[in-house]
C-alpha cells in the first residue's frame, strides 16, 4: 500500500489554493478532510476522483483524512457495501486516519436536535409527506407555514421523545428545522431533519427507530470530527447555507467549511449508483464487478491498475465548471501504465490451423522472444515451434483486396520471431469455411539469422498448436451507447447489445503459471487481464482491458 510520503504533489486547483491560504493565515493549523460515501452501493470512477482529491490533498499538507460512512438510511445500506468501499479505498493506495460511521454519532445528533427545539428552531410536524411537499412552494412562490409550526417547546420535546420511543408509525411525524418558508433557497424552507423509520440498521441494529436526514447529519459529522475542508460536488452547493446553519445553531465547537467542485462525467458511462444497482438487480451485468461497469471493483476486475486511475484523476483536475470527459482518456492512462510492465505475448482469438507441410513431423524447436521490446530489463523467453500452428482467421483471405499483405494463396509472410511461410493450399468444411491451411516454410529465413535474400510485407503472430493452451477471451465495448437520436429513452434502452463478446482461442504454453489479475499485451489485440472470477486451474479467461491504439490525444 502506498505511504503518505509516496503520494505525488497534487496539481494546482482552486481548492488547493484555498487550503494554502487557510494554512498561511492561521485559519486552520492542520488540514482534515474526509471521504464520506453512503454504503448503499459499490464505488465508481467518479468516487475515485473524490477519494484521490481528499486523500492526496491532506497528504500533501501533512494532514489527516477520515473514511466515514454516511449510514443514515438503513433501508438502502448494507455491510457488504461497507466492506467493498474499504477494499476499494485501500486498493487505490490510500489509508484512512480514522474510520467512522454517521451512526456512531446518533446519540450526539439527537442531543443537537434537542438543542434546536429548546432554541425554538425545530418543531414536530404531523403533516404527511405529500402535504409537506405541497406547502413547500416553488422557485418563484414562497412556501406555507405548517399548522404545527408554533407548537410549544415543551410539546415538541415531548413529541420528539415519543418519536424516539417508537410510539409512532413510519411517516406519522417528522422533526423539521424552523428557518424561513419564504426563503428563495428552498433548502431553508423548514427542512425535515428527522423521520420515523422502523428499520434494522447494519451498525446499530434496532436501537433506533428515528433517523436523521443526510443534510442535517452531514455537517454535524464534519464538525464532530474536526473536518476543516468538507469537499463535495456541485449539487450540494445550494445545501451550503443549511450546512452552515446546522453547525452554527447546533452550537458545534468545530466549524468546518464546505467547498464544491464539478463531479466527473464520462462519455458512454452511467455515473449513478441507483442506475448501476438497477443494472445489477435486473441482471443486465454480471454483478457490481462486471468489467463493463464503471465501478472501481469492475475496473479492477477488467484489469485497470490503481496507478492508472490515480494518474487519470490527477490529470482531469478539479474545477467548478461542468464538463464531460472522454472515456478514451482513462484508456490512455492504463496504456501508459502497462506499456513497460506487461509481458508481450501471443494469443490467437479466432484460430485457423496451419500445417507446415515441409517441417519435420516430430520436430519441436525453441525460439527466442523478448518479453517486452520497450523494456529490455524484462528479459527474454523461449517459445516452442513445430509443424502445426494456429493463426488468426482474419490473417488469411482466399480472395484478398489490394494491399492485403497477410496470407493468401501463393503469398508469403513472416511468422513473428520464426520463419517465412508460404500458403500453397487450404481446406474448407461443408459450409465453405476455410478450416486449415497448408503452407511451406523456408528454413533459411529464421528470425535473427540475418537472412536478407528477400523481404515480405506482412508479419503475423501465431501459437504452437501442439503446446498451446485453450483460453477464453472476453472483449468489451462501452456498456451504454450515446444515442443522440433517442435522448429521451431509458438508459436501459441504450444498452449496447455488443458490449460483451466471448471468443475461444489459444495462448502460449508459458501462460500455465498465469494468476488472476496478471496482465499481458497480446500482439495486435491489446492489453488483457486474467479474470479473477472465472479463471480456474484448468480454464484461462482473459478480459480485454484496452486495445493497443487510441484516437485520444493528451
Amino acid at each position: 500500500m502506498e505511504t503518505k510520503s509516496a503520494v505525488l504533489s497534487t496539481p494546482s486547483n482552486f481548492i488547493k489554493n484555498i487550503v494554502n491560504e487557510d494554512l498561511k493565515s492561521g485559519k486552520v493549523s492542520q488540514v482534515i478532510t474526509r471521504f464520506p460515501p453512503e454504503p448503499n452501493g459499490y464505488l465508481h470512477i467518479g468516487h475515485a476522483k473524490s477519494i484521490c482529491l481528499n486523500f492526496e490533498l491532506a497528504d500533501e499538507f501533512k494532514g489527516l483524512t477520515n473514511l466515514r460512512f454516511d449510514d443514515t438510511n438503513p433501508v438502502k445500506e448494507d455491510t457488504e457495501y461497507v466492506e467493498s468501499i474499504k477494499a476499494d479505498v485501500e486498493w487505490l493506495g490510500f489509508q484512512w486516519d480514522g474510520l467512522f460511521f454517521a451512526s456512531d454519532y446518533f446519540e450526539e445528533m439527537y442531543k443537537r436536535a434537542v438543542v434546536l427545539i429548546n432554541k425554538g428552531l425545530a418543531f414536530v410536524d404531523d403533516q404527511s409527506a405529500d402535504e409537506i411537499r405541497e406547502t413547500r412552494g416553488t422557485l418563484t412562490q414562497p412556501g406555507t407555514n405548517s399548522p404545527y409550526r408554533e407548537r410549544s417547546i415543551e410539546e415538541n420535546l415531548a413529541l420528539f421523545e415519543r418519536m424516539r420511543a417508537g410510539e409512532f408509525k413510519d411517516g406519522e411525524r417528522v422533526l423539521r428545522a424552523k428557518i424561513d418558508m419564504s426563503s428563495p433557497n428552498i433548502n431553508l424552507r423548514d427542512p425535515i431533519i428527522y423521520r420515523v423509520l422502523h428499520a434494522h440498521h447494519h451498525n446499530t441494529g434496532d436501537a433506533w427507530c428515528i433517523y436523521p436526514m443526510y443534510a442535517f447529519a452531514h455537517p454535524l459529522e464534519d464538525a464532530i470530527e474536526g473536518v476543516t475542508h468538507s469537499i463535495c460536488t456541485l449539487e450540494f452547493e445550494d445545501q451550503r447555507p443549511f450546512y452552515d446553519w446546522v453547525v452554527r445553531e447546533c452550537e458545534m465547537p468545530n466549524v468546518p467549511r464546505q467547498y464544491e467542485f464539478a463531479r466527473l462525467n464520462l462519455t458512454n458511462t452511467v455515473m449513478s449508483k441507483r442506475k448501476l444497482k438497477q443494472l445489477v438487480d435486473e441482471k443486465a451485468v454480471d454483478g457490481w464487478d462486471d468489467p463493463r461497469m464503471p465501478t472501481i471493483s469492475g475496473l479492477r476486475r477488467r484489469g485497470f491498475t490503481a496507478e492508472s486511475i490515480r494518474n487519470f484523476a490527477r490529470e482531469i483536475g478539479v474545477a467548478r465548471s461542468y464538463s464531460v470527459v472522454d472515456a478514451k482518456m482513462l484508456d490512455h492512462f492504463i496504456r501508459e501504465d502497462l506499456k513497460l510492465k506487461a509481458l508481450r505475448t501471443m494469443g490467437v482469438l479466432n484460430p485457423l490451423k496451419v500445417v507446415i507441410t515441409n517441417y519435420p513431423e516430430d520436430q519441436v524447436e525453441m525460439l527466442d522472444m523478448e518479453n517486452n521490446a520497450e523494456n529490455p530489463e524484462m528479459g527474454n523467453r523461449q517459445i516452442p515451434f513445430s509443424r502445426e500452428i494456429y493463426i488468426e482467421q482474419d490473417d488469411f483471405m482466399e480472395n484478398p483486396p489490394n494491399k492485403y499483405f497477410r496470407l493468401f494463396p501463393g503469398n508469403e509472410v513472416r511468422l513473428k520471431n520464426a520463419y517465412f511461410i508460404k500458403c500453397n493450399d487450404f481446406i474448407k468444411d461443408e459450409n465453405g469455411k476455410v478450416v486449415e491451411l497448408h503452407c511451406t516454410y523456408d528454413v533459411e529465413t529464421k528470425s535473427g539469422s540475418g537472412f536478407t535474400g528477400r523481404k515480405v510485407k506482412g508479419t503475423i503472430h501465431w501459437v504452437d498448436a501442439k503446446s498451446a493452451l485453450p483460453a477464453e477471451f472476453r472483449l468489451y465495448e462501452p456498456l451504454i451507447l450515446d444515442n443522440e437520436e433517442n435522448e429521451d429513452a431509458s438508459f436501459l434502452e441504450n444498452l449496447n447489445p455488443n458490449s460483451l463478446q466471448i471468443v475461444q482461442g489459444f495462448v502460449e504454453d508459458n501462460m500455465k503459471q498465469a494468476q488472476p489479475h496478471d496482465k499481458f499485451q497480446f500482439f495486435r489485440h491489446g492489453y488483457f487481464n486474467v479474470d479473477p472470477k472465472h479463471t480456474t486451474s484448468d480454464r484461462l479467461v482473459f478480459n480485454l482491458i484496452v486495445s493497443l491504439k487510441s484516437s485520444f490525444e493528451v
